[in-house]
This record gives C-alpha cells, sequence and structure tokens, in this order.
C-alpha cells in the first residue's frame, strides 16, 4: 500500500486501519470504489469508523487530504466514471418530507436549512444500512436506487425495509422541537441508468424508464408516515410484509389505474422460502442422492450418534426445497423440528436467529405485554426441565424483565455471556433427551 493512503487513515484517527489496508492490495484507485461491505471484509468492524471512511472517500472527488498535497495528481486523481449507461432492473425509492412547505413559512432560514440537513442525513443513514444508493437530493425530497451501482438479488426487500427504517427514524427525530413525518413510495422495473448528465457539482447519473416516475407518483398518494408499493415490487418481495391493499390508483402521467400496497410492517413468516414462494411448492427432481444422504444421517442421528450437514450452493439452487423435502419424509416420525433463520439485517446479535426461534416456539404475539410474553417462555422451557437461573438468562436474552420467581444473577459481561450459551446449550439437551431432534440453520451464510 502507498505510504500516503497510511498517512491519510492517520489524518482521520483510524491509522489502526492501515494494515489492513495494505493487506488487502488497497491503493488509490481501489480506494474511492470501497463500499460498506468491502470495509466490512477488510476489518473495519465498527459502524463509525465505516461511515467516517466512507464520507472521508466521498471527499476525496472533492478535496485533496491534507497528507496527500505534495503527490502527483495521478496518485490523488479520483478515478475516471464509467459513462456507459446500462439496462438494468432497478428498485427506486423516492423519499419526501410531509409538510416542509408550512415549515419554510414558519421557520428562520437557517433553521429550516438545520431541520432539513438532519432529515437528509437520516434518510441516508437508513438507506445505507440496506446498501442503497442516495442518487439525488431535491429540496425535501430524496431519490434513492436499490440494484445499481451494486445488484443485490433481495434490492427490492432492501428497499422496502429501508422505507419503513426512514419512516421510524424521521418520526423519532428531535430537531428543533418539531415533530416530522416522511413518506415514501417504491417502484421496481427496468431502466436505464448510468448516463452523465450536467456539469461540475450538478452532474448526476440518470435513470431513464417509468420506474422512477411511479415511485414520485405512489409518493404523493402516500399518507403520512406510510410507505406504497408498486406491482412490481409487491410481486418480489411476496409475504415478507403485511399489506393494505390500495387497489387500483389513478397516477398522474400513466394512462391506466395502476395496482398499489401500503406496507404496514414486517410479517410473522420468519422463513423467506415460504415468504416468497408460498405454502405450494413445486415437484423435486433429480435429488435422491441428497434426500438419500439426509435420511441416512437422520438414522445416525436418531441411533445417538449427531450428525451435521452443510448444504451449499448458488442462490435458487434449490437449498431450502431439499430441506423441506427432508422435512415432508420426517412428517411420520416422532421427533422435535427447530427452525433457525438467520439475516444478513442482524448481522450485529449473533443470536439473533435463536431469540427468534423461541419467540415463534413460545407463541409470541405482537400486542403481547412482558408479563404474558413471561408467562409463555416459562411455558416453552418448562419441557426440558431447565433450572431457575437457565430461564432468568433466556428470558434476559429475549429482553424480558427479571422476575421474582427467575431472579437474574449478578454476573460479569463475559461471565453471563458464558452462563447464557450453557442455558441455551441446556434447553437443547433436554429436548434431545425426550426425542430426537432436527435442527435446521436456514440462510447461515
Amino acid at each position: 500500500m502507498p505510504i500516503e493512503i497510511a498517512e491519510w487513515l492517520h489524518s482521520l484517527g483510524l491509522a489502526r486501519y492501515s494494515e489492513a489496508f495494505a493487506e488487502n492490495a488497497v491503493d488509490w484507485a481501489i480506494l474511492q470504489k470501497l463500499t460498506s461491505d468491502d470495509l466490512k471484509e477488510i476489518g473495519v468492524a465498527a459502524v463509525g469508523h465505516r461511515r467516517k471512511l466512507l464520507e472521508a472517500i466521498a471527499a476525496l472527488g472533492e478535496a485533496v487530504p491534507a497528507s496527500t498535497a505534495n503527490l502527483p495528481p495521478s496518485a490523488t486523481a479520483a478515478p475516471p466514471r464509467v459513462e456507459e449507461a446500462e439496462r438494468r432492473q432497478l428498485t427506486v425509492m423516492f423519499c419526501d418530507l410531509v409538510g416542509s412547505t408550512p415549515l419554510a413559512a414558519r421557520l428562520d432560514p437557517e433553521d429550516l436549512r438545520e431541520v432539513i440537513g438532519a432529515y437528509h442525513r437520516t434518510v441516508a443513514d437508513a438507506v445505507a444500512g440496506f446498501d442503497g444508493f442516495v442518487a439525488k437530493y431535491m429540496g425535501d425530497g430524496v431519490l434513492v436506487y436499490f440494484g445499481y451501482p451494486r445488484a443485490h438479488e433481495d434490492d427490492a426487500e432492501r428497499a422496502v425495509r429501508a422505507g419503513l427504517g426512514v419512516i421510524d427514524a424521521v418520526v423519532r427525530l428531535d430537531i428543533k422541537s418539531i415533530e416530522l413525518q416522511a413518506r415514501v413510495g417504491i417502484a421496481t422495473g427496468l431502466v436505464v441508468v448510468g448516463d452523465l448528465i450536467g456539469e461540475g457539482s450538478a452532474q448526476e447519473q440518470s435513470v431513464v424508464g417509468e420506474t422512477p416516475n411511479l415511485a414520485a407518483r405512489l409518493q404523493t398518494l402516500a399518507e403520512p408516515g406510510a410507505v406504497v408499493i408498486a406491482a412490481g415490487t409487491r410481486r418480489l418481495v411476496g409475504e415478507l410484509f403485511e399489506y393494505r391493499d390500495l387497489g387500483a390508483v389513478e397516477v398522474k402521467g400513466i394512462a391506466a389505474p395502476v395496482p398499489a400496497w401500503q406496507v404496514l410492517r414486517p410479517s410473522a413468516v420468519a422463513s423467506r422460502f415460504e415468504a416468497l414462494r408460498g405454502s405450494v411448492l413445486t415437484p423435486l427432481v433429480g435429488r435422491d442422492e441428497e434426500i438419500g444422504l439426509l435420511l441416512r444421517r437422520w438414522v445416525r442421528a436418531k441411533a445417538g450418534d449427531g450428525q451435521v450437514v452443510l448444504v451449499s450452493g448458488e442462490p435458487g439452487i434449490g437449498k431450502s426445497r431439499l430441506t423441506a423435502a427432508l422435512t415432508e419424509r420426517l412428517h411420520g416420525e416422532p421427533h422435535l423440528r427447530l427452525r433457525y433463520f438467520c439475516s444478513p439485517y442482524h448481522q450485529n446479535s449473533a443470536l439473533f436467529p435463536l431469540i427468534g426461534q423461541i419467540g415463534r416456539a413460545a407463541g409470541f404475539e405482537r400486542g403481547d405485554q412482558s408479563a404474558s410474553r413471561l408467562e409463555k417462555l416459562e411455558a416453552l422451557l418448562a419441557r426440558a426441565e431447565p433450572p431457575e437461573e437457565d430461564v432468568a438468562l433466556i428470558a434476559d436474552l429475549l429482553s424480558l424483565p427479571a422476575s421474582e420467581r427467575h431472579p437474574l444473577p449478578n454476573l460479569s459481561p463475559q461471565r453471563k455471556k458464558e452462563k447464557t450459551l450453557g442455558a441455551l446449550i441446556g434447553q437443547l439437551e433436554g429436548l434431545a433427551r425426550q426425542q430426537p431432534v432436527v435442527l435446521v440453520f436456514e440462510d447461515a451464510h
């Protein structure tokens, strides 16, 4: 790595990452192409450090860091931008601040600037968490792309989750004692993206197609604090969310009414496979060998010889379908099946799959009070006859308050972590003593 990058990191107070950048062969050309995911892989674990680096990298196109002022222009120049447009499927999100015109009439311009700036930062932070690309700020409006410049197989889902996150974050903004609300429109479709238009600071990458116009129109139809999506997005996100069908709505500039849905919240369906494909499965063809291997491992597990099988492959190859087929084969046999669903949106919570599984198994409902949830949890855990301390630790893991029946022991954080993991293992062992157990971890990657 050029010594000047190490100096640049030092100027940001992030010299600790110099060695990691060097090991990953990051030079000036690569530096300005780094994404949040790239920084994670390099080893920048702290969210604050990643945000600081991304902002500093973006600033390189506008100003050269002081530590590189004496370098030749070729060393500090931003890499040339690709100006070729491309045709691709894009999910476009248009976000608007509700009531900005009355705000402009009430507030001093400097106060209004502070409010709008806080709103823009809030939207950008919510979008960055799902790897969206803020394409343009338009006063109180924000245009965001999911699927460009970096594409994911779940861009439509990312956009909807980001939209719900924006709505929630804007409501919680505390700025000038003003209550703020946003509304969001989302649409998915084919566009041509990448053409550079304008010059200097006004330059931007344009998107041509009906999709951005539809997203903007749906945003105007949304109620304050609502996320409204078009049919293309609705088809891709399946039953991952709960919706309110708005029917066919009249949209300015589009001849025929278009179907629209308001997204209410993430659904209670934990399995992505089931949420996206429904309960009716296509026949499984050509997987007899794999099914046979799983069944042979199951026979050994029932005999007391625990087995672990990793099913890996490219997205869409049929991993979840194979798991569903195994479940069908075991339907008539006495056993207990525990399903754990990992999520790329909860990477900071290593035990998220276990927390979700326990909550589902206990029958937690969205409106349950803490006391009701604790009773359900006690009933669930009683099957394995755990010690009282284990009940308290697992209840704490699920963010339930300690009770007189199950007081939480006073432990150091490290010891508490060890005891909690031990309680979870003890619960599993207690169940396995009663009958064979099948554990399925979905999306472990």
